[in-house]
């Protein structure tokens, strides 16, 4: 998905997910100059960062 609807699935802004990608926290695939997150490794993500799983 692209950085928009990335960030509107997250509930967070452009910015903080920009500073996320950059930072490489979160995962990300850059094709040329465009960055994509990849729907199943955010879910994964989320799931692993979500607050009780650990």
């Amino acid at each position: 998905m692209d950085a928009r609807t990335a960030a509107k699935a997250l509930a967070i802004s452009s910015r903080k997910l920009w500073a996320m990608t950059a930072s490489g926290e979160i995962p990300h695939v850059r094709i040329g100059r465009s960055v994509r997150y990849p729907v199943f490794e955010l879910q994964s993500w989320v799931n692993e960062h979500t607050e009780g799983n650990r």
